[in-house]
């Protein structure tokens, strides 16, 4: 997984930050012709839960030699983005998972990591849309802002109709 990027403005005299649209710095008021461009990697560190057998086999893997050594770090697999992606679409392929529908559009879709992901939170909500659920959902999914991981949350017709029946109907 990589690091998101953000890139921060700041006053080039005295550098305070700066919205993209400041034309003079707040801080110190001197017209801003050219904005300094710091881009920073955001690392959030998160707790994924392992059931007993995949931690049997992750610390059997690294008993045995698995971790890679790359520009003095030591990472646990060393494969990027795009060989993750080659891998999950061809154990899909063997699977005969086939591809998922967009169900907002309908179009068919070939299987990557992040729309496992999606598929993932899509059901996670599905089973449980409580309060407790979702802000869960947030913590595994890793989002620093809960209106991010409310997105999932889509309401389809049936769900709408069976939820205004319980708060209108009969009874």
């Amino acid at each position: 997984m990589h690091p998101k990027s953000r890139i921060r403005l700041s006053c080039p005299s005295c550098g305070a930050r700066l919205s993209r649209n400041s034309k003079f710095c707040s801080r110190c008021g001197v017209r801003v012709e050219e904005a300094v461009a710091d881009q920073t990697e955001s690392r959030r560190m998160r707790s994924v839960p392992l059931d007993k057998k995949t931690l049997e086999m992750i610390r059997f893997y690294i008993e045995h030699g698995g971790p890679v050594a790359r520009n003095g770090k030591r990472l646990l697999f060393g494969i990027n983005r795009h060989h993750a992606w080659e891998i999950v679409s061809r154990c899909a392929d063997k699977a005969g998972l086939g591809e998922l529908v967009n169900p907002d559009t309908g179009k068919p879709r070939g299987i990557s990591p992040h729309r496992l992901r999606d598929s993932f939170a899509v059901m996670a909500v599905r089973r449980d849309g409580s309060t407790d659920g979702v802000r869960m959902l947030q913590e595994q999914l890793g989002h620093a802002n809960i209106g991010t991981t409310m997105r999932y949350r889509k309401v389809a017709g049936q769900e709408l109709g069976e939820w205004y029946e319980r708060i209108w109907g009969d009874g």
